[in-house]
């Protein structure tokens, strides 16, 4: 498997995808291409010997993290974020993996890769611990203020990347409100329930913020505005916890000493719950396999994120999701534009 990392990408590029790459090619199968400026690319290699498994791709330009989506997409076509899409587009790598620009992102691979027949849109998906196992919860940015239709493509999918990646036979699917009751929530949610109950899934209704992490569903399904809020709110809480249990553990000698008991406690319930050991988030809906990192992601999310398009690419989901999503878009076809919208 040949794996794209975009080098240019990211708070502290292209220092830690290089250094991820690095790592992954080290740990995992995957030969690794990474695309970006070559001079600095094959500087930061040269530190590390230049690994055989790492190839490098040159391209000229980057899109900032701060730069307005529509005018870097038009404008900086030979981005590395175009290039490590056209790659994935010709079949030249497997999978595309940027920590840059999330917009950009979702938009170059949308445009420039495509979608699935049956996907108008494509969802950023995220696994989340909780209190019994894991959740998937979509959409998580991609689309701030999406349709209904869309919303029931997103529970068909989660549906699918369940079954696929979680391996649970029948996921439970959630739809993300303020209560859970039907009539509430906003004119979206309300619009959006109705349909989910007709579809082939094991939809429960409503979900609150709090049943997700109680293991009370399998998906959770919302949009992109209310799902990147739930997402960031959970890192944040994370890294308070983090820093309120250590702060009391050196408070006293007592506690100082029931901190190094904990120690390894303390190290597997933070592979649970950590961004950097989750990867990215999975743009599903789209032809190419594509994960978006954290910003902040550091060597060892990068390299997770190639762990991450590895298992992806061996169970098929493309396939299924669109069998899943064949009987719902010969009952309303795609909206126009839905594959050749441009931004």
């Amino acid at each position: 498997m040949k794996i794209a990392v975009d080098a240019m990408g990211g708070d502290d590029a292209p220092q830690s995808p290089v250094n991820g790459a690095v790592l992954a090619a080290r740990e995992l199968e995957a030969e690794i291409v990474l695309v970006g400026d070559e001079t600095e690319i094959r500087r930061g290699l040269a530190t590390h010997g230049s690994p055989a498994k790492i190839s490098v791709v040159h391209a000229a330009e980057v899109i900032g993290m701060d730069e307005p989506v529509a005018t870097a997409v038009r404008r900086k076509r030979g981005s590395s974020i175009h290039v490590g899409a056209r790659l994935l587009r010709d079949g030249e790598v497997d999978g595309f993996i940027s920590a840059g620009n999330t917009g950009a992102v979702m938009a170059v691979t949308k445009v420039i890769v495509g979608t699935l027949d049956g996907v108008d849109r494509p969802a950023l998906a995220v696994v989340l611990p909780t209190m019994t196992g894991r959740a998937v919860v979509l959409d998580v940015g991609a689309n701030v203020d999406p349709k209904s239709r869309q919303l029931v493509q997103f529970a068909l999918i989660g549906d699918q990347f369940a079954k696929a990646l979680l391996d649970i036979p029948t996921p439970r699917i959630g739809l993300l409100s303020i209560g859970e009751e039907e009539a509430k929530g906003n004119e979206l949610v309300r619009s959006v329930h109705q349909v989910l109950r007709e579809q082939a899934i094991n939809f429960l209704g409503n979900v609150e913020a709090r049943d997700l992490y109680r293991g009370g569903a399998d998906v959770v399904v919302c949009d992109g505005f209310t799902g990147n809020i739930l997402l960031k709110t959970s890192e944040a809480i994370v890294e308070m916890m983090w820093h309120l249990m250590r702060k009391e553990f050196r408070r006293t000698p007592a506690g100082r000493i029931g901190g190094l008991l904990a120690r390894g406690a303390f190290r597997r319930l933070g592979g649970r719950v950590d961004y950097q050991e989750f990867g990215g988030a999975l743009l599903l809906g789209v032809r190419g396999l594509t994960v978006i990192g954290h910003g902040r992601s550091t060597p060892r999310a990068i390299s997770n994120a190639v762990r991450l398009v590895e298992g992806y690419a061996l169970r098929d989901l493309n396939r299924r999701v669109e069998d899943a999503l064949a009987h719902l878009a010969g009952a309303q076809p795609p909206q126009n534009g839905a594959r050749t919208e441009t931004t």
